[in-house]
């Protein structure tokens, strides 16, 4: 018989499994022995529930252990394979029979029907040959799950409390790499693009061994743009290292672990805090960049630094005393899901993006994050004549660069002095958002100029008056909302009340379109064919879309 045994049991990772409740003195005690299943034994336990019932459809909703006396198999085990198989379809993830001589009836015929119907079916079945009480099983086995759960959100914390640390610490990639595989319990190493090994941890193994043949072993390993197991001749678990789409390495475990899933949170963390390491620089450019933001952040609000003062800061931090100087807002499109480290990723790249720009076109510039998301630079020009060229050269060449990053860029208006010019950024901020609103951008920038309208009602989405105007001129159509009738609107005014330029779209036959514009002006209450109508609906359609109504 092939009874479970405390030396023969493997180990197990800290999961609530059917080889962990196997080892537990109470069932133990009753002698338990495993009719199938043995390699599902590792299966993760979600609930331990007790059962006599051949119906189980309503009962189990997946990942739970039965227990069971067999009271529901029939006379003689009669209908023991059935109840297995409703067992397992229900959802379970194994059972433990007690059949005990002298409690359950005709025991000798329901343990051989019960081993017959176990050995076709790929599931775990464990026969328990003495008495035990299953409620002490439930209470012991419900204890270890609380348990575990509560172990994971420690081990969770702790785990995020440490990439925290090393992050505000400005720990390098070498301690970061040798605190995951500390955390893992395993080697660790981080890799470039090219398969060249830039920081490991051996965690105990031989150096000479785990870097062995290391490049033609890691070019095994398929490359992932998550974390898991590559799929190649070496299932290593990986995370990629860096933006995604710019990917410049990653984090390995090259071996088994007892628990991928720990191991792969972990890696996450790491990948993260090694991203963020290497955008930032750790170094003095990191440094340049907060001096920089403060300025920028000082100048933007009341303060009492004359000009001078203002160039002569500006002056130490790169900018170059120059006789035009332009205030500029690029701000990142936003995606959803966006967390807020793959946001602060995307900017770090961004900005990194434009000052090699500015660095090769040899411009001078204040440039830094000015909140997250937005970029705000101060930018030095030779001459007002040369503003239009220099920022065409500029965001052409950042628009044809590596840098995958989408944004939008608002110009403000270019002043003499560093300190007056720094005030439009927050013009230069208002009209960078407007541009993001854009379904398309036909410019590589933009100026209030070139937002017109669109621009103004964007400066005045907020007031109550403008709401007042808007709501009372799309009124017929707007209590309630009816989509259709404002989609028609929207598309009529587009056309510039062209009803034949709208009915050449195919959008309507001619008849029905005009039909339903009779019907819309009778719901709106005025004249479509009125210029001054068309203007203010014009307004008020352009007002309710940037408010997100649409």
């Amino acid at each position: 018989m092939n009874h479970v045994s405390s030396v023969e049991a493997p180990a197990v990772p800290a999961v609530l499994s059917i080889a962990r409740i196997l080892e537990l003195a109470v069932v133990r005690a009753g002698d338990p022995e495993v009719l199938s299943g043995f390699d599902l034994l590792g299966t993760a336990v979600r609930w331990v529930h007790v059962t006599e019932t051949p119906d189980l459809a309503e009962l189990l909703t997946g990942g739970e252990l039965v227990l069971t006396t067999g009271m529901a198999f029939g006379e003689g085990g009669v209908g023991v394979g059935d109840f297995l198989g409703q067992v397992r379809n229900a959802g379970a993830v194994g059972i433990l029979v007690e059949l005990v001589p002298g409690v359950s009836r005709n025991v000798d015929a329901t343990i051989s029907a019960l081993r017959d119907a176990a050995s076709r079916i790929d599931f775990p079945v464990v026969l328990l040959h003495r008495r035990v009480r299953f409620v002490e099983i439930t209470e012991v086995a419900h204890r270890m799950l609380v348990s575990d759960q509560l172990a994971a959100l420690e081990r969770s914390r702790t785990i995020h409390e440490v990439f925290t640390a090393l992050s505000l610490e400005n720990a390098d990639e070498e301690e970061i790499v040798s605190r995951t595989a500390r955390l893992i319990g395993a080697p660790v190493v981080l890799e470039d693009v090219a398969h060249l090994v830039l920081a490991f941890d051996a965690s105990g193994t031989e150096r000479a061994e785990l870097l062995a043949r290391w490049a033609e072993r890691s070019r095994r390993v398929g490359y992932l743009e998550s974390t898991g197991r590559g799929a190649g001749e070496e299932s290593w678990l990986q995370t990629p290292v860096g933006v995604r789409g710019q990917r410049w390495g990653r984090l390995v475990v090259p071996g088994a672990l007892a628990d991928d899933d720990d191991a792969a949170m972990v890696l996450e963390r790491a990948g993260q805090t090694l991203s963020i390491a290497r955008l930032a620089g750790r170094d003095q450019k990191e440094l340049l960049h907060q001096a920089r933001a403060g300025l920028l952040h000082e100048l933007r609000q009341a303060h009492a630094l004359s000009a001078d003062e203002v160039l002569v800061r500006s002056m130490a931090l790169g900018l170059a005393d120059v006789a035009h100087y332009v205030p500029v807002v690029l701000r990142l499109d936003t995606h959803g899901g966006q967390t807020p480290t793959g946001l602060q990723l995307r900017e770090r790249e961004l900005l990194e993006a434009l000052l090699a720009v500015l660095e090769s076109s040899r411009a001078t510039a204040l440039s830094a994050s000015l909140q997250s998301g937005q970029i705000g630079m101060v930018l030095g020009v030779g001459a007002k004549q040369l503003e239009e060229p220099l920022l065409e050269r500029i965001f052409r060449q950042l628009s044809r660069g590596q840098v995958r990053v989408d944004w939008s860029a608002g110009v403000g208006h270019g002043r003499g002095s560093v300190k007056d010019a720094a005030r439009g950024l927050d013009e230069a901020a208002q009209v960078a958002e407007i541009v993001a609103t854009f379904d398309t951008k036909a410019r590589p920038f933009y100026r209030f100029t070139d937002v017109r309208l669109h621009g103004l009602l964007a400066l005045m989405q907020g007031d109550a008056r403008v709401r007042s105007f808007a709501e009372a001129e799309l009124a017929g159509i707007l209590d309630p909302p009816d989509t259709s009738a404002l989609e028609l609107l929207e598309l009529y005014l587009k056309h510039g009340g062209n009803k034949s330029a709208l009915a050449r779209t195919g959008f309507l036959s001619r008849p029905a379109l005009y039909a339903r514009l009779e019907k819309l002006e009778d719901k709106l209450g005025v004249s479509l064919e009125d210029a001054e109508s068309r203007t203010s609906l014009h307004v008020a359609m352009l007002w309710y879309t940037l408010n997100g109504n649409q």
